[in-house]
């Protein structure tokens, strides 16, 4: 999944469950939030993702017994979509082809044999 995120833009959580944490993680699904900053980064247990910050939730340090010491974690942004106002667009676009695409060559179409009466 690869969105192209940037920081003011508008996002809607779209998974809120975090396996084997107790902690309640503050985003919740179907809520809309705004990103204060997107980018790469690297856990010591999660390794490298993509990330994002939202204004809405700063996580604070993460120091707790059950946390990973680090100082306002990103969350990953699969967790999140970015808002559209007009989704049937945003669905056309995907149907549209990029200059990028590789364009299939399209095979002549055979003409039906016809069928003998007996």
């Amino acid at each position: 999944m690869s969105y192209e995120f940037h920081v003011g833009q508008k996002v809607v959580c779209i998974d809120d469950r975090f396996k084997h944490v107790s902690i309640d993680q503050g985003i919740r699904k179907g809520e809309i939030y705004t990103l204060r900053w997107v980018g790469e980064y690297t856990h010591y247990i999660d390794g490298t993702f993509f990330g994002v910050k939202l204004e809405e939730l700063h996580r604070g340090n993460d120091d707790g017994p059950e946390g990973y010491g680090a100082a306002d974690m990103p969350f990953r942004a699969t967790r999140f979509r970015p808002l559209v106002k007009d989704r049937i667009s945003s669905l056309r676009k995907l149907l549209a082809p990029t200059p990028d695409a590789p364009v299939e060559p399209t095979k002549p179409k055979e003409k039906a044999k016809k069928k003998e009466r007996v």
